[in-house]
């Protein structure tokens, strides 16, 4: 399995490369919305089974980045996990109509990780 991991924070991105790597998960990493699409375009849209993506980032921001994404077919079976500390439901609303699949809220641990993972069938 393959993680893309869009967030403009090092700290946060070692972080979620950590939890993620530690479910046997390749990682590759990006600082925004337009930088993930480079890497999804170096990689090849098969590559990758689910992006773990920031709300609030310059340039592209996540919700930018899932219009992107979704607009392509070839990302159809792309998992997207907007990982954010959004919590107000015009929000969530807005991310799922984009084609967000799912949300992890901030603070999170390990174990949160797996828990949403497996609610999206890409673990045991």
């Amino acid at each position: 399995m393959k993680a893309l991991i869009v967030d403009d924070s090092r700290s946060f991105r070692n972080l979620m490369r950590s939890y993620v790597q530690e479910l046997e998960i390749e990682t590759v990493e990006a600082e925004d919305g337009c930088d993930a699409l480079v890497r999804l375009g170096e990689d090849g849209a098969g590559e990758f089974d689910i992006a773990f993506v920031d709300w609030d980032m310059p340039r592209m921001n996540g919700i930018e980045f899932v219009k992107e994404l979704r607009a392509c077919k070839e990302f159809d079976k792309m998992k997207i996990m907007m990982v954010t500390s959004h919590n107000q439901t015009e929000d969530l609303m807005e991310a799922m109509q984009e084609g967000v699949n799912e949300f992890l809220m901030k603070p999170f641990d390990q174990d949160m990780v797996s828990d949403k993972l497996r609610i999206l069938g890409l673990l045991n």
